[in-house]
């Protein structure tokens, strides 16, 4: 095709497959929390997500994320099932790549956003009313703010920036277990989880890992950028997980190493929306005040007894709007002259309108959330019955055991 760039192509099929792992690493991450009897259970949720996202990707999602605009709010069909997408098609956003790996890199990012939400009502969803929720959040939550954050809609129109998914990803997935959570209610049999924290950490360095890809290889190209954004995950993440760390030292007189893992992970949520927009020096602050403000998130839903059961709203969603928010005060053009400045540059505009746009997503994430769930629950139960959470969910909708004897 005129105009390939070999460089940037191969750099972001790279950044593609390293996202790709992210979901299997989810799956660890989630797995090694829940109790013995659930491991499978939480898993195939986001090992599922890596199938039949894909099929939707593929028929509708692309196009109505990528292709035209209506109202400003979603694309068109004109593109479904890749109708015209050729080898010689260049990507919308950088023409020097095949579309054909724009829509790869793109659907790495749609199948694990709404795996993130799965951690929140682990042990008590049921597989079917599990599937209707992933397709319908796909649809009316997860392809509507792409459009409208990176496809030309209302929000990028606006100005809004989002480098690698702060409002996109965490933040609608972060809320909507938040609804989700209030909506399906506690677990009436008590988890004693996590049942392996090894996995817990294999999940999170595979996370980690994958996580250059996710915000590197949103710029989308081989740049000073694309380093500054590299550099700036790995800064955020280690200074969230040493400040949740000791945070958590100094309260519950302990060093966990969950902990440890959880900060890091905190970390790398908060910095996604700022990584190619600040400096190392901001993102090493982003990781602190991401390590405490998250901890205290986590802590608050403690004391409120909501059964979040693996922190996806302290983590995923409180990072990704406090991500949101410190972009509008730590922007700067100095470290990315396509971005824009931020407050303390002197621009509160930017800083009104980021504001403005994470309020606007994280009430359309729990409103059509916590609408979905009760729509579906009429259709079929969205909670499992209290014998198959007495039995686990992975003999009871499954008839699979992750370890022989587990149940």
């Amino acid at each position: 095709m005129p105009g390939l760039d070999t460089g940037n192509t191969g750099f972001m099929l790279v950044c593609t497959s390293l996202v790709m792992l992210m979901t299997p690493g989810l799956a660890f991450f989630y797995g090694g929390l829940v109790g013995r009897r659930n491991v499978l259970a939480i898993m195939i949720q986001s090992f599922v997500s890596m199938g039949w996202t894909t099929v939707i990707w593929f028929a509708v999602g692309y196009s109505l994320c990528f292709s035209g605009d209506v109202g400003g709010v979603i694309g068109n069909l004109d593109k479904a099932f890749l109708n015209g997408v050729s080898l010689n098609s260049p990507a919308p956003q950088n023409p020097s790549i095949p579309e054909f790996v724009f829509i790869a890199y793109q659907m790495m990012f749609a199948i694990i956003t709404p795996a993130l939400i799965t951690g929140a009502f682990a042990n008590r969803v049921t597989f079917k009313a599990y599937m209707v929720f992933l397709t319908a959040w796909l649809l009316f939550v997860y392809f509507p703010f792409v459009h409208m954050v990176w496809g030309g809609g209302i929000l990028q129109r606006w100005g809004v920036l989002d480098f690698a998914g702060g409002i996109v990803v965490h933040n609608i997935a972060g809320v909507a277990a938040l609804a989700s959570v209030l909506y399906v209610g506690r677990r009436q049999v008590q988890d004693p989880g996590p049942h392996s924290i090894p996995l817990v950490a294999l999940g999170t360095g595979l996370l980690w890992f994958g996580w250059y890809g996710f915000n590197a290889g949103s710029e989308l190209r081989v740049d000073a950028t694309t380093a500054v954004a590299f550099l700036n995950t790995d800064v955020a993440a280690s200074f969230a997980a040493i400040a949740w760390l000791f945070t958590a030292w100094r309260l519950e007189k302990r060093p966990s190493f969950l902990g440890l893992l959880t900060g890091a992970v905190a970390g790398l949520a908060t910095i996604t929306p700022a990584a190619g927009f600040v400096s190392p020096t901001s993102a090493a602050i982003i990781g602190i005040v991401s390590g405490v403000v998250c901890y205290g998130a986590v802590a608050l839903k403690n004391r409120l007894h909501w059964d979040d059961a693996l922190d996806v709203w302290g983590v995923h969603g409180v990072g990704g709007f406090l991500g949101i928010v410190m972009l509008g005060v730590l922007a700067t053009t100095a470290f990315n002259p396509n971005g824009t400045d931020g407050l303390i540059a002197g621009n509160p505009s930017f800083f009104a309108k980021e504001v403005a746009a994470v309020l606007l997503s994280s009430g359309w994430a729990f409103g059509f959330t916590f609408g979905m769930l009760w729509l579906i629950d009429r259709v079929t139960p969205v909670h499992v019955t209290p014998g198959a959470e007495e039995l686990g969910l992975d003999q009871a909708l499954h008839h699979e055991e992750a370890y022989l004897g587990s149940s």
